[in-house]
């Protein structure tokens, strides 16, 4: 069972804002769990909180910024993708300005001060988003498509094409986040030159500098330009050869513009507010698209929560247990076994099936002529699954019954009868303790929800 995490201790790291050009201090604090990211602005007056929520980005124009009232945080990508890759659910970030330091234009330092602070586990399940039907945003004026798929686990392919001799078409896949800090978090932010030039000309990155991006040179140069660009940036000289970037810049990877293109998507994915479960292509991404299609996921999510719409669920892959593994562990059986095999489980979770037919022994009196599958019968179907999950990790099931102590927010929204599947997908609400499991549940009717309740169930050791 995946938990929650924060840091050991509090770090700082200082520097300029990209965008806004003011020196700013960052201080990452722990934080409880279930609190998520949050930002704190120190300097302004109540020190206003904005939480790192996909609903509350105001801009996407060259970085992700979020506002909340008249509070506004800019570039939180670049940390995002840290606390990410770090696997950090649960931190206070306070800022002394309006921006998040640029540092180097990676993520990298700010992943190098969380190994230093040290992540603590905390006792609060990891929920996770997880991907069920295919998930897409397209952008087909600017080529840009981004599309998520089921997957168990997290992967992303991203392929970038900007049609420049400078920087060709790259690829960059990830999958691994014990990689994260190695492979894709010291990837730089870059640009182009003439981009560049009009956005310093137009004060429009008051804090950029050649050692905080890796600028790309798509033309000729004279030596007037040269000379031109070295007072733009405030240096002495600035040089081009053959690496194609201002002052040849040693670049990382080979491929370094589309790793960066890869830690921007899962920096603005995590504000999503949850780490995600699925498999991601993306082409051409950018923060507008990376913003867009978290949204996307967020809506999913906030149906799934609401019991608008059913997570994906494989019927067709093979089950975790069939009827006559659930009899190993449950003391059920005909004509009150309520569960005909359970599709997946976790230590934080189940899905289990309930094949409804015209035999089940209640229709006789419930009612002749209109048979409806008993509430109280799905409650019990709802229940015996759940027992899968209080009983599944035992080491000898046969010597224990769980035993359900409180069943609560009970609600029935339409009726079940012969010829319906029944699914249950029930989750833990907190972690299992003293033989107490707590967990809630909806039960689903071709995609719909039809049932669902809180329950509370104690595992007990059977007499000798």
């Amino acid at each position: 069972m995946d938990k929650q995490h924060t840091i050991v201790q509090s770090f700082s790291l200082e520097g300029i804002g990209l965008h806004t050009g003011e020196f700013i201090t960052c201080t990452v604090h722990p934080a409880e769990p279930n609190t998520g990211i949050k930002f704190r602005r120190t300097d302004l007056p109540d020190q206003p909180i904005i939480p790192a929520d996909v609903d509350l980005v105001m801009d996407t124009n060259r970085c992700t910024a979020l506002k909340k009232n008249d509070a506004i945080v800019y570039t939180v990508e670049h940390i995002m993708a840290a606390f990410a890759g770090c696997k950090i659910d649960n931190v206070m970030v306070d800022l002394t300005g309006p921006e998040v330091p640029i540092l180097d234009g990676s993520a990298y330092p700010y992943v190098v001060s969380i190994a230093n602070a040290g992540i603590q586990e905390q006792d609060a399940i990891r929920k996770y988003f997880e991907i069920g039907n295919n998930v897409s945003f397209t952008d087909e004026k600017n080529g840009v498509e981004i599309t998520g798929m089921r997957h168990d686990g997290f992967k992303a392919n991203v392929m970038i094409d900007f049609s420049s001799k400078a920087l060709t078409t790259q690829g960059a896949f990830f999958e691994d986040f014990s990689s994260f800090a190695d492979q894709i978090s010291k990837a730089r932010t870059f640009v182009f030159l003439h981009e560049v030039e009009y956005l310093a000309k137009n004060n429009l990155i008051k804090g950029g500098d050649l050692s905080n991006a890796i600028v790309f040179v798509d033309q000729k140069l004279s030596e007037d330009k040269l000379k031109e660009l070295a007072t733009l940036f405030n240096k002495p000289d600035v040089k081009v050869n053959g690496s194609n970037t201002l002052n040849n810049v040693e670049l990382h990877y080979s491929n370094e513009p589309a790793r960066h293109k890869m830690l921007d998507l899962i920096g603005d994915l995590y504000l999503l507010g949850m780490p995600v479960k699925g498999s991601l292509m993306a082409t051409r991404p950018g923060h507008t698209a990376n913003v867009a299609f978290t949204k996307k996921l967020k809506q999913l999510a906030k149906d799934q929560k609401a019991k608008k719409a059913m997570p994906y669920v494989d019927l067709d892959k093979k089950p975790a247990y069939d009827v006559y593994q659930i009899m190993e562990i449950l003391p059920h059986r005909y004509p009150f076994l309520l569960v005909d095999k359970i599709i997946e489980v976790s230590e934080s979770h189940v899905i289990g099936v309930k094949n409804v037919t015209m035999n089940e022994p209640c229709f006789m009196g419930h009612f002749p002529g209109n048979p409806i599958f008993p509430g109280v019968m799905q409650i019990e179907a709802m229940a015996q699954v759940g027992g899968i999950l209080a009983m599944a990790g035992l080491d000898d099931p046969k010597k224990y019954t769980p035993y359900f102590v409180k069943i609560e927010s009970v609600k029935f929204k339409q009726k079940v009868g012969p010829g319906d599947t029944i699914i249950f997908i029930l989750n833990l609400l907190e972690p299992i303790r003293r033989g107490l499991v707590h967990m809630e549940g909806v039960a689903y009717v071709d995609g719909k929800a039809v049932m669902e309740a809180e329950m509370m169930a104690q595992i007990i050791k059977n007499p000798d």
